[in-house]
């Protein structure tokens, strides 16, 4: 009995953490519009304040990684900060700025598309037939996304395009790349020190003092949901959620994002999206699943979650 509530729990928790990551990523396009708040400083301020957050948490624990993480892997964590966690965070709010939060959301979730060729050539061998449906699945959807099923032209501009498919290939580094220092210093250690890097290296292009906005009360209530809740809570939820649940269940239901995003952009902010689109959506939803249920020998690197909203 204690199995199936601790297993109910950790449901509850890796939904919560998608919902939270698919609804900031909404609260994002609204601030874009609504309030003309810039990429660079949504960026810079996301990344500092939700780093000093996470880390703190690491010291109170007493955490002796927090520190000794700089002492042998400086370079690595460098390059998780700045071409890992700083590259997911400004494309995929570039790619939401120039379309919408569920398209940017979907276009992102290419990246285990990309995973699955990279590992192939890595490892020289082809990928299962299994691991190719999923492409196929995540380019038909991809397909169906970006021109409404018109080979003549695409539904959404060039901006976007680019946008999104930067994001997914940022996503696609940002998971490959810090596994060794995850297995090594933990979640905690690794994503703060990596946020706390790339909003530092941000700062250097925009600083965070350097405020393009009008504000309100709802658009202060909106960036500390995306700080609070799109990032910190939800890093924290996903994480929880594996202690009862395996990796490729976390991975699944974290499906919620997508769908979720699209649901409360065409709800909330009026977006259009059309049977193509949401065909589309399901198509690269669909690859997720797909590739969770690759065989474990088989298995490509689970797409940690504390990723690109954390």
């Amino acid at each position: 009995m204690k199995r199936n509530y601790d297993r109910l729990f950790g449901i509850i928790l890796v939904l919560s953490a998608a919902i939270f990551w698919g609804v900031s990523g909404t609260v994002a396009q609204y601030l874009f519009q609504d309030h003309g708040v810039t990429v660079a400083w949504l960026v810079v301020i996301r990344l500092l304040v939700a780093g000093v957050l996470i880390l703190s948490f690491s010291v109170v624990k007493k955490d002796k990684k927090v520190w000794s993480i700089w002492q042998q892997n400086w370079f690595s964590l460098l390059c998780f900060g700045l071409l890992g966690l700083l590259a997911v965070q400004y494309t995929y709010f570039a790619a939401i700025e120039a379309s919408n939060a569920a398209t940017a959301t979907l276009l992102q979730y290419l990246a285990p598309g990309m995973i699955v060729l990279f590992v192939a050539m890595k490892l020289k061998s082809l990928p299962t037939r299994t691991q190719v449906l999923g492409i196929i699945l995540a380019l038909v959807g991809t397909f169906l996304l970006v021109t409404h099923g018109n080979f003549r032209e695409l539904s959404i501009t060039s901006a976007a395009l680019f946008w999104g498919l930067a994001s997914a290939f940022a996503l696609a580094f940002y998971t490959l790349q810090p596994i060794k220092l995850l297995k090594q210093y933990g979640s905690f250690v690794v994503v703060g020190w990596g946020m706390i890097v790339g909003g530092i290296g941000m700062s250097f292009i925009h600083p965070p003092w350097k405020v393009q906005a009008s504000f309100s009360l709802s658009s202060v209530m909106a960036i500390i949901f995306v700080i609070i809740f799109g990032t910190l809570l939800a890093f924290v939820c996903y994480l929880e959620s594996l202690k009862y649940l395996k990796a490729t269940e976390a991975s699944l239901l974290a499906c919620a994002e997508p769908l979720s995003a699209a649901v409360l952009a065409v709800i909330w902010l009026k977006v259009p999206f059309g049977i193509s689109e949401w065909i589309g959506a399901f198509c690269i939803m669909a690859t997720i699943v797909i590739l969770s249920q690759v065989k474990k020998e088989k298995q490509i690197p689970s797409i940690i979650k504390e990723r690109k909203r954390a």
